[in-house]
């Protein structure tokens, strides 16, 4: 675990320009849409599968900092349906942030089923592909999720593994490792797609001032 300062309160100096700071997660910025989308979940009988359209917008935020621990970011939306549908599928909101002193990518998220989430891993600053975990019980990156959720379908851990492709595009591949009420041993569901920038991001409010 990297040690921080024993100095709690005094803030580490930044850098207004986010887009500039944000290390791994940089060529994340923007607005993104995937087409090819494939969701894997359990289902009665077993497990289904769907297609999935994808339009997930990242836009930096100024440098967060607690005391000596500094983040830059990019706040989130993903909004997905499926193909050819207006019902929304999936939603989910939260923050990609990059730690640079600690080499650390923490990703946050909370969807509309009643949870909510914070998985991290290690990286450098031009790392193309990079890995984050989360675990239920976990008191720093853990998982939380309502009374419905936590008795019939209780998430116990969630892995997401994230690759920069050389072709400005980027792909990501989730593994939600849960316990079915019904269901012998563990379930995996799995979501993975590939992204295309339609636009780009917009400069966090500090570096437009």
């Amino acid at each position: 675990m990297f040690e921080y300062p024993s100095d709690i309160y005094t803030e580490s100096a930044s850098d207004v320009d986010t887009l500039s700071r944000l290390g791994p997660l940089q060529p994340m910025a923007g607005i993104w849409e995937g087409v090819k989308g494939a969701d894997k979940h359990p289902a009665a009988g077993g497990d289904h599968q769907d297609a999935f359209v994808e339009r997930y917008e990242l836009q930096p935020i100024d440098p967060q900092t607690n005391g000596p621990q500094l983040f830059y970011g990019l706040r989130y939306h993903t909004h997905i349906v499926k193909p050819g549908e207006v019902e929304t599928f999936h939603d989910q909101v939260g923050y990609w942030l990059w730690e640079p002193v600690a080499g650390i990518v923490t990703m946050t998220l909370a969807i509309t089923r009643g949870m909510i989430a914070m998985a991290s891993g290690t990286a450098s600053p031009d790392s193309t592909t990079f890995e984050l975990t989360a675990s239920q019980g976990d008191p720093t990156y853990g998982i939380c999720s309502n009374p419905f959720l936590q008795d019939a379908f209780r998430t116990i851990q969630f892995n997401i593994v994230v690759t920069i492709n050389p072709d400005q595009t980027w792909s990501y591949e989730e593994d939600t490792i849960m316990e079915v009420r019904g269901r012998n041993g563990v379930v995996h569901h799995t979501d993975r797609n590939t992204l295309a920038r339609i636009a780009g991001p917009t400069p966090n409010p500090l570096a437009t001032v």
